[in-house]
């Protein structure tokens, strides 16, 4: 496995604020803003589909209602996610990801009591759309046992531990799950974790920052990366 090279920017869930969440068209202006990698939440239909959407529900980014996993496939594909886009399939953000030279952050984002039947799709499906590609992805979860799944169907796929703050024994989940990078809320992080992560090679990762003084003292501290809802702030 060549060594992670991460950029020091991901477009936070597509294209920030500034495109309906988890789109392609949020893909699509994270490329043409200089972004070089974004970062979305995938989620399993009703019918077991890996679609991209954040919340459990429908109501906040689509004009659905209801919860996404008792939601049939030709009901949610037809709702309107924000400008007329559409819910992506995953296997259509895989492709555009890979057509625009872009890193993608996949979050597996399984409903609540789906963690398993998540994860197995998202990491078998996830091996097979970026098989050859010359950007591999990053999965990553805030289900730990999503992860052990990842880990243990897709080992060639780089995996991120995402924590909101890391716990005091964050660096042995990371060693379980063979991850390669940290990720947690960049208001949660502390300077022993730092320097814990620096000590191991381990990149960090924060969400969500949307300030230049903050991503600035950030990078200062030694994170790694951030993800930020703002691109126009921060683009190439």
């Amino acid at each position: 496995m060549t060594p992670l090279s991460l950029p020091r920017w991901f477009a936070h869930r597509g294209g920030g604020s500034l495109a309906p969440e988890n789109t392609l068209a949020g893909i699509r202006l994270a490329a043409r803003l200089g972004y070089r990698a974004v970062e979305f939440d995938v989620m399993l239909s009703a019918e077991g589909t890996p679609l991209l959407i954040h919340d459990e529900t429908l109501e906040r980014t689509t004009s659905g209602c209801g919860h996404v996993c008792d939601t049939p496939d030709a009901v949610l594909f037809a709702l309107d996610a924000g400008n007329g886009e559409h819910l992506p399939r995953f296997a259509e953000a895989a492709a555009l990801c890979r057509e625009l030279g872009l890193l993608a952050n996949v979050e597996i984002k399984p409903a609540n009591g789906h963690e398993i039947a998540t994860a197995e799709v998202v990491a078998r499906l996830t091996a097979e759309l970026w098989r050859g590609a010359n950007v591999q992805p990053l999965l990553s979860s805030f289900s730990l046992a999503a992860l052990e799944v990842a880990r243990d169907l897709a080992p060639e796929i780089r995996r991120g531990v995402l924590f909101e703050q890391p716990p005091a024994g964050w660096l042995a989940e990371v060693r379980c799950l063979q991850a390669v990078s940290l990720h947690c809320d960049a208001s949660l992080l502390d300077d022993d974790v730092l320097a814990e992560a620096k000590a191991h090679d381990i990149p960090v990762l924060c969400y969500t920052v949307n300030a230049p003084e903050q991503a600035k003292k950030l990078f200062g501290r030694g994170v790694s990366s951030l993800f930020t809802d703002r691109l126009d702030l921060f683009a190439a």
